[in-house]
């Protein structure tokens, strides 16, 4: 198998760690001696060994002189677990193919380093696959080194770009495929928010419902207060960079934003939203009934628009789902 094959293979290992890591990432690992697989490890849960040290024991003595597929460079500071790029150096490995560094300050390439200083070949993943080991960990990356949470921004538009009205029956603009996909979406983050108005015209639940979530997420809202009685949300006043890295220093590494065009405008305008994630409803409004997907003033000019990258597109059910990143991580 090619180096491509098989650090493939490391992905999809890592994500078998997907919910039990946090606040960890999720790392596979694959060992290859002459040809043949000999050893294979993921991330399984926080405090435990990590993927490189699994698939070196799994390998044993055969690890000398083979290649190591990592979709993650190998940490070379000490924390609930020895460096691995020594556990790397001390198992004889010749080779070793990265996805993706580490964007921890505590190593930030010091691992890659660390191999290369002791002979050891460092390759690094074709760019489409490195940026598939980054976006595996998109919202690790952007906590660890931007020490705030990433934003995923989600909302459901007409074919007109408009969104829905605040209450009624005409708040429904995507169909049930999409809104169970939502819940699946809060089920994995961290925390969930809307803006103030939001929450004085629906009062929302913001909770994972009906899908198979492990936890709950914190359930937000950004404003000024008070809550309405019987809110069960959390108030987060302030500056948005000043309360984000308050929710980073608190261990939400995700957040989804659902609230509504004025939140979400000047969460664009303060540069904040990573990543969008929009359901495209087969539906026009034509008039002025429902406002516009951003809101506030300083909306930025065409010659100022902001570029999306790794624009994919799906589909729920009747519904088209746009997802792309406004950061890359």
């Amino acid at each position: 198998m090619s180096d491509r094959e098989q650090l493939e293979r490391a992905l999809e290992l890592a994500e078998r760690g997907r919910r039990t890591t946090h606040p960890n990432p999720v790392v596979g690992a694959v060992v290859v001696q002459d040809g043949a697989v000999v050893g294979e490890g993921w991330h399984e849960r926080a405090g435990g060994p990590h993927a490189e040290v699994v698939a070196l024991a799994a390998a044993g003595e055969r690890a000398r002189g083979a290649t190591l597929y990592v979709t993650l460079e190998p940490c070379a500071h000490h924390g609930r677990t020895p460096p691995c790029a020594d556990a790397v150096v001390a198992a004889g490995i010749a080779r070793v193919v990265v996805g993706a560094g580490d964007p921890d300050p505590r190593t930030d390439g010091a691992g890659i380093a660390r191999l290369q200083e002791a002979g050891i070949e460092v390759v690094a993943a074709e760019p489409d696959l490195a940026a598939r080991a980054r976006r595996q960990n998109e919202a690790f990356r952007v906590w660890a080194a931007a020490g705030r949470p990433f934003v995923t921004y989600k909302a459901a538009v007409t074919l007109d770009g408009r969104v829905a009205a605040s209450s009624g029956d005409a708040r429904w603009i995507s169909g049930p495929e999409s809104r169970r996909r939502v819940h699946e979406l809060r089920g994995a983050s961290d925390a969930v928010a809307v803006g103030m108005g939001t929450v004085r015209a629906e009062n929302p639940l913001l909770s994972a419902r009906d899908v198979d979530a492990p936890r709950q997420p914190r359930r937000l809202a950004f404003g000024s207060g008070p809550l309405p009685d019987g809110s069960e949300l959390e108030l987060v006043e302030g500056p948005l960079p000043e309360a984000l890295a308050r929710l980073a220093e608190e261990g939400v590494q995700s957040l989804l934003l659902e609230g509504g065009p004025t939140l979400a405008g000047a969460f664009l305008r303060a540069r904040l939203i990573d990543k969008l994630l929009l359901f495209l409803a087969p539906k026009l409004v034509g008039g002025d009934d429902a406002p516009p997907l951003f809101a506030g003033r300083g909306a930025p000019t065409l010659a100022q628009a902001v570029s999306l990258h790794g624009v994919e597109v799906g589909r729920a059910g009747a519904d088209v789902v746009l997802t792309a990143y406004v950061h890359e991580p």
